[in-house]
């Protein structure tokens, strides 16, 4: 499957350097992984919510990338020069961000998803920075990748690695933990 079949948002990144970089991550991402293109549209894009999820990976990831670009988008709208965002930045850090599970997933014999050994040791932010750096993409958007779950708390966050850390969180949290009336 083509990266940008699978990714149509990547057109969105101005900068060709950026954008064949986040392109080429994703390329290795998945000569390295057991899951296919395919398999991203069927797996549940977490393994936190439980066996009922019927959200795709790819769902999931997509919208957390539109929710950032949006949401960006706005700040920029209500805050001007006050708060420099790089659109392009959001975007990228949006669409790597999760490129680590594919490294960190592997499947059962019935085609289920679940935490390989290697995503034991290492969690996805780890790995993702690691694919990320391999494929010259720059370290503000690496920085996206390592700061947008859990381990950025330790950190000082980016304007864009915020933005992307709560699009992620904002579409994780609701299927995780929520009050149902």
């Amino acid at each position: 499957m083509k990266i940008e079949k699978l990714w149509p948002e990547l057109s969105w990144i101005e900068d060709g350097t950026l954008q064949k970089s986040t392109t080429r991550t994703w390329e290795l991402a998945l000569e390295r992984s057991v899951l296919t293109g395919e398999d991203l549209y069927r797996i549940p894009f977490t393994l936190l919510a439980g066996p009922d999820l019927k959200v795709s990976f790819m769902d999931h990831k997509r919208c957390v990338v539109h929710v950032a670009r949006e949401s960006a988008l706005k700040m920029r709208d209500f805050f001007g020069d006050a708060l420099p965002i790089n659109l392009d930045v959001v975007i990228a850090g949006a669409i790597l961000a999760d490129v680590g599970k594919l490294l960190e997933y592997e499947l059962d014999e019935n085609g289920n998803s679940f935490q390989g050994a290697y995503g034991k040791y290492l969690r996805h932010p780890f790995s993702g920075v690691s694919l990320a750096e391999q494929c010259d993409v720059p370290a503000e958007v690496c920085h996206i990748i390592a700061a947008h779950a859990g381990e950025g708390e330790m950190i000082k966050r980016s304007t864009e690695a915020y933005i992307v850390h709560h699009a992620d969180f904002m579409t994780f949290l609701p299927f995780k933990s929520r009050l149902e009336v």
